[in-house]
């Protein structure tokens, strides 16, 4: 069996292993190991590699990023940031015909952009606004499925855990990718609000409505927030003026947010203990990942399928368009089946180098960063993607008894969004580059 053929012959394997239950990390590890002992005949190779790469992988600096935001996350669930971002939400747009659910999906990309993480949003989100929605009567499929497509901006709004191992695998510059993905998160947003305001009107039993709150109320809700928006706009609008660093950036809004919850009443000491502990778990998990796709990647290299994968492209005179659109419906396809961190780390080595050979009329760069948001959504869209998206699973399992039919056909108005979504954004690819171009 040639090296080509071996490659081509782990991705299914690996999938069965997903299916079996093999933590991603660890079957990537094995199927990397094995394949470079077989394309070899020899282990020596593989371990001379493992005495280097787990300390090459883990001192990046800028993977430090990702505990900081991870733990900025853990910060602002326990700070209460959620609850007041919703109820400012709702206190502005909740006496609208479906407005409750639209504050949900504005609180999630609110709270997604301290966050950085989908599911995190979504599980933390989910706590606080479903009550809200059953008691003013939204059925179960509008709320568990507004939930979990909002749930999905954490990982398109920046900050973005996922973001920042595209921008390492990629080499390329993380502010510019959070500054690629600021008009892309807002349009996402604003997509699932229209898709909710066209599902009310189409079923009007599935949205009750709120008495307008005074206008004291909405002011005084918005007052709640401003210490949330203040973290984000100096961590932000600092790494886009050149302040700090990304890795600086996620630092300062760590400990900013940290304070927030301490001031609030959210963060004593036991608090804080579980939330470097629950950091620290989430950091080794996906530094696993990480390792056991490096290895994976190593093996990858031996068996030279992504190279030929990229000269076979190059020679078929397909049209670049067309193997853009083939990749981008291969991640909905992984979306059923795996987590968005293990999609990208699978995938990007061998797709990255095809669609950097193809001719789109941008720079290299252009190419990389539009690529990478358009990626980053269709991964989002894997996770509200039946039968098995992840968020999908997450807001069901919270909302007491709604059938997961119901949640399925719930997310299909927020899946018909992301899909024109994307077409606006493979079409017109200035959407995405035109805030990069004005800041750099």
């Amino acid at each position: 069996m040639s090296g080509i053929e071996l490659g081509l012959l782990a991705f299914p394997v690996l999938i069965l292993l997903i299916f079996l239950r093999i933590p991603i990390g660890l079957a990537m590890l094995l199927i990397g190991f094995f394949g470079v002992w077989i394309i070899t005949g020899s282990e020596r190779p593989i371990l001379a590699q493992l005495k280097s790469v787990p300390y090459d992988t883990f001192s990046n600096y800028s993977l430090s990023i990702v505990p900081l935001f991870l733990l900025m996350g853990q910060f602002a669930t326990r700070g209460g940031m959620s609850s007041a971002l919703f109820q400012a939400a709702a206190a502005w747009l909740g006496h609208r015909r479906g407005g409750i659910a639209m504050a949900s999906v504005g609180a999630c990309g609110a709270f997604g952009a301290i966050c950085g993480s989908s599911l995190a949003t979504a599980a933390t989100m989910g706590q606080v606004a479903l009550p809200e929605l059953k008691r003013y009567g939204y059925s179960g499929a509008l709320s568990t499925g507004a939930l979990a497509a909002g749930g999905t901006l954490g990982i398109l709004i920046p900050p973005s855990v996922i973001l920042v191992i595209y921008a390492i695998l990629t080499e390329q510059n993380i502010a510019k990718l959070f500054v690629a993905a600021f008009v892309p998160g807002f349009l996402a947003a604003l997509g699932y609000m229209l898709a909710i305001a066209v599902y009310v009107r189409i079923f009007p039993e599935s949205a009750g409505q709120r008495a307008p709150s005074a206008a004291r109320e909405r002011w005084r809700a918005l007052l709640q927030v401003w210490p949330v928006l203040a973290v984000f706009l100096l961590v932000i609008g600092g790494i886009y003026a050149g302040w700090f660093t990304p890795t600086e950036g996620a630092a300062v809004g760590a400990a900013g947010t940290g304070l927030i919850a301490w001031v609030n009443g959210g963060l004593n000491w036991s608090g804080l203990k579980d939330s470097i502990l629950a950091t620290a778990v989430s950091t080794g998990m996906i530094f696993f990942i990480l390792l056991g796709a490096a290895v994976f990647n190593s093996f990858l290299a031996f068996s030279q399928l992504p190279q030929e994968a990229s000269r076979f492209i190059g020679d078929s005179g397909l049209s670049p368009w067309l193997v853009l659109l083939a990749i981008l419906a291969c991640y909905l396809i992984f979306g059923c089946v795996m987590d968005s961190l293990s999609m990208i780390l699978l995938t990007i080595p061998i797709f990255f180098p095809i669609i950097m050979t193809l001719d789109f009329g941008m720079t290299p760069e252009e190419t990389a960063l539009w690529f990478g948001i358009l990626v980053l959504i269709v991964v989002e869209v894997g996770l509200i993607t039946p039968p098995v998206g992840m968020n999908l699973f997450v807001i069901n399992s919270m909302s007491g008894g709604v059938p997961i039919g119901q949640t399925y056909r719930g997310a299909l108005p927020f899946i018909c969004s992301d899909f024109l979504r994307v077409a606006l954004l493979v079409l017109f690819p200035g959407i995405t580059l035109f805030l990069v171009s004005a800041l750099f």
